[in-house]
């Protein structure tokens, strides 16, 4: 029978009471049911102040009466763990971790057994507590992969660069304007961000070409900019938070045409961007 300290289940409790009643957690592991798709791990990368390597040591499933709003199927788990490698996070970390975990129930109604298998966690410390933390959503414990490592850490990489682009919001400001020749046009979309830094987009059309695009993370609104690579943090941005269309009231022009053409363009860039795949419940 596995262990461990009945005085740190109240608060344990507490503290993973934020996603209690949302979809359920689990250590999802790298298949072909439920492969992480580049979206579902920079959505929890982008959420997570610590990124860590862990191999669980105990695991307690907690009783139903300690797990209100768990749903049918799921069990929770009180889980001691040791960490093995800081991915990201400036937080002091410890090498001894406790935090709980929803997990699905087989068939049998049994609980995988997790211990001295290696995860990985995205999670957030808890103020005042040593060693415990949370995880920033419930299924933000991952079975750990060489693979699946390098992936996260690619994104981490990234968004932590000098010139990682920012989370966005709102498209601000619309503004297309006809060329001197037939077919000649440039619409600039501006983007507003968190932290306020620039964001544009820029959709060149001119006659007897394809229409060409590009993104500005800087001050600068350049033609030659150019679009994001697919599952990139830039691409990701854009792709899988810009709305389906332009908000009403973004247009600075009362022109019909040069509103018909922005919408267009805007609609052009989503096409280019493609979906933003994600398999995560």
């Amino acid at each position: 029978m596995t262990r461990y300290c009945p005085s740190l289940l109240p608060a344990l409790a507490l503290i993973a009471l934020p996603f209690a009643a949302g979809p359920a957690a689990s250590a999802q592991e790298e298949s072909p049911a439920m492969t992480m798709t580049y979206a579902d791990l920079a959505d929890l990368s982008d959420g997570a102040g610590l990124v860590l390597r862990a191999q669980v040591r105990k695991q307690a499933e907690l009783k139903p009466e300690r797990t209100p709003g768990l749903p049918a199927g799921m069990a929770r788990l009180y889980v001691e763990a040791r960490t093995t490698a800081l991915l990201s996070g400036s937080a002091p970390v410890g090498e001894s971790l406790r935090y709980l975990v929803d997990v699905p129930r087989d068939s049998r109604g049994k609980v995988e057994k997790f211990k001295n298998r290696d995860v990985l966690l995205f999670a957030r410390t808890v103020p005042g507590r040593p060693g415990e933390i949370q995880l920033v959503a419930p299924d933000a414990q991952l079975l750990w992969s060489d693979s699946l490592e390098a992936r996260v850490r690619a994104i981490l990489r990234e968004s932590v660069s000098p010139d990682a682009p920012p989370r966005i919001g709102a498209i601000r400001d619309v503004l297309s304007v006809a060329g001197t020749l037939v077919g000649e046009s440039e619409t600039q979309l501006f983007v507003n961000t968190q932290g306020d830094g620039p964001a544009s987009i820029t959709v060149v059309r001119r006659p007897g070409q394809q229409p060409s695009w590009g993104v500005s993370w800087s001050e600068i609104v350049d033609q030659a900019a150019l679009p994001p690579q697919r599952e990139t943090l830039g691409w990701y941005r854009l792709a899988c938070f810009l709305p389906e269309r332009l908000p009403a009231g973004a247009s600075l022009s009362t022109d019909p045409v040069d509103r018909r053409r922005a919408e267009q363009d805007y609609r052009f860039v989503l096409e280019q961007l493609g979906s933003c795949p994600r398999n995560r419940v």
